[in-house]
């Protein structure tokens, strides 16, 4: 059924609507979904995008060709690392090294990239350096591993920008944050969220309020979810009883026809480190995590432990690393991340864009306390 809603901004939405997919085209395979193509002309407008009506097969390719950049490629369930950004010295972006940090994940097993967020230092980076992230990201790892791009502040302009930049460049879903400091109504979320959904591009919805001062519930979310290029949420509330509360909301949308009884379930990470195995274990999908940077490979296993529902495994990776979940935020993010990355040889430098800084000294024994028990250096 095609969703009326208006404007220009919705085309690419009523197309997807209108199209004949196959009826599994979002159904999940295993951990993931199949893929759609959406054939971009050599317009720039995101608006004159058409999606062919076919699925297709994801071929596996380390070639930097991004021959693949405008197929869509569903998120997964496991483990997204919240990537860092690395920068010279200078503070310019340091493409070689995030060439290396991408390829590190995709030879550790990592389910999901997400970059240009918190971690990703994206509000202090100018549209051309967005870009340039983007660019390396999509010719490093498009296909391999899903791109999921920060694309929230404040200004649903901005907001909008930003993800018809993701778009252009080949983005695989947009990760939208609830726009902080002004504390929006629980109906100005829904518009928010509806609208940058209507561009096209799946949308993970990012609810943190210790860091935006607003609160997205979860009776909301069930709204927003309605929306069917809404594909998931990233919860970094550390509360636990979410995961119920949010799938009971949806299975009553769908009980009331409000969300397509052939659309998958919302995809539910925790943004949490410390209690990401737990969220899991209780019903959730997944992470998107900081601690991922430095230990990507434990990182999906613990997640593939407790999608398996092997909680003592799960439970025995997670009790490794927990000093790491807890000391990687010894200071503001992603300044030890940096300190840690650099310390174990995959950066050259730790250097962070002010008004952020390295690591404090006296923290350099604590971050390296945290790694060796983990085993990672």
């Amino acid at each position: 059924m095609t969703r009326f809603i208006g404007g220009r901004a919705a085309l690419i939405t009523a197309l997807l609507c209108a199209a004949s997919y196959p009826t599994d085209a979002f159904t999940p395979t295993s951990r993931h979904w199949n893929s759609r193509t959406v054939r971009t002309p050599s317009t720039t407008s995101p608006f004159s995008r058409t999606v062919a009506t076919t699925t297709t097969t994801t071929t596996s390719s380390t070639q930097r060709n991004a021959s693949n950049s405008n197929t869509i490629h569903p998120l997964k369930k496991g483990s997204t690392v919240a990537l860092v950004t690395p920068f010279t010295p200078s503070g310019s972006i340091d493409i070689p090294a995030l060439r290396s940090l991408l390829q590190f994940h995709v030879q550790s097993s990592t389910d999901g990239i997400c970059i240009l967020g918190t971690t990703g230092e994206a509000s202090l980076l100018s549209m051309e350096e967005r870009k340039m992230v983007l660019d390396v990201c999509v010719e490093e790892v498009k296909g391999i591993i899903p791109i999921l791009c920060g694309t929230g502040t404040i200004d649903p302009k901005q907001v909008r920008e930003m993800t018809l930049q993701a778009i252009d460049c080949g983005c695989d879903a947009s990760l939208v944050v609830t726009p902080p400091y002004i504390k929006p109504p629980q109906r100005g979320l829904v518009r928010h969220f509806m609208d940058m959904a209507d561009l096209g591009l799946p949308v993970v919805v990012y609810n943190v309020p210790g860091r935006t001062a607003v609160d997205i519930s979860p009776e909301t979310i069930g709204i927003v979810a309605e929306h069917e290029m809404i594909v998931g949420v990233k919860e970094a509330t550390g509360d636990l009883t979410r995961v119920e509360r949010i799938r009971m909301v949806e299975q009553e949308q769908r009980q009331m026809g409000k969300i397509h009884s052939d659309r998958s379930p919302l995809l539910l990470y925790s943004g949490d480190d410390s209690t990401e195995a737990e969220f899991v274990l209780k019903g959730g999908d997944g992470c998107i995590s900081v601690t991922a940077n430095v230990a990507p490979r434990e990182m999906h296993d613990m997640m593939m432990a407790a999608l398996d529902r092997k909680a003592e495994e799960a439970m025995r990776i997670n009790e490794m690393l927990k000093d790491v979940h807890k000391d990687i935020f010894c200071e503001s993010n992603p300044i030890p991340a940096k300190w840690a990355l650099k310390r174990m040889n995959k950066i050259p430098n730790a250097y962070c864009r002010p008004p952020l800084m390295e690591l404090d000294e006296k923290y350099h024994t604590v971050v390296e306390a945290a790694l060796a028990k983990a085993r990672l250096i």
